[in-house]
């Protein structure tokens, strides 16, 4: 089994959750870590790790209720719902938009915490949603966010602390 962290991210190609994909693999160190574009993965490249981060995007309730939407984690999704996760330790990280998106912030996070609850992996790396300006998320569990919200459109300026402190957290609760 690979000791390194497997950051599955999507979308790539220049998006802003492949930066912060990036900014998180340079926090944990980049020799422990691997970054994979879900758009070229399969389940088979989930089993190659017990440690994963998953970076994601909501891009609008309207976008994801859509049958047009096809973006990468969209594509992937079958082969996460095949993926035998069971034991693997899972943080998630995501990017939002809430001044445009205030009643669906991240909410990415849900839907893929969703999926994950039946395959029996540890979910970590929950924040506490003080300091974050939103109306409605379903990505906020037990009263935490059950991964990291990102904000890159409104508040990019926060993005390198939030990273930071979060990185540290997960590193903790992945050795726990």
């Amino acid at each position: 089994m690979n000791k390194k962290i497997g950051i599955f991210y999507g979308p790539a190609k220049g998006s802003s959750t492949e930066k912060v994909a990036h900014k998180v693999a340079q926090e944990i160190g980049t020799d422990q870590a691997d970054l994979v574009a879900v758009r070229n993965s399969s389940a088979e490249d989930l089993q190659q790790y017990d440690r994963l981060i998953f970076g994601v995007s909501t891009i609008g309730k309207e976008t994801w209720d859509g049958y047009t939407s096809r973006g990468d984690w969209d594509k992937f999704r079958p082969e996460l719902d095949r993926a035998d996760l069971n034991g693997k330790t899972i943080a998630m990280f995501c990017l939002g938009d809430h001044v445009t998106y205030p009643k669906h912030f991240v909410d990415a996070l849900g839907m893929i915490y969703e999926i994950l609850q039946d395959k029996h992996v540890r979910m970590i790396g929950h924040v506490d949603p003080s300091g974050y300006e939103f109306e409605e998320s379903q990505g906020i569990y037990n009263a935490k966010f059950v991964g990291l919200p990102i904000d890159e459109d409104f508040e990019p300026e926060l993005t390198d602390e939030r990273v930071k402190n979060w990185v540290a957290q997960i590193m903790k609760e992945f050795e726990e």
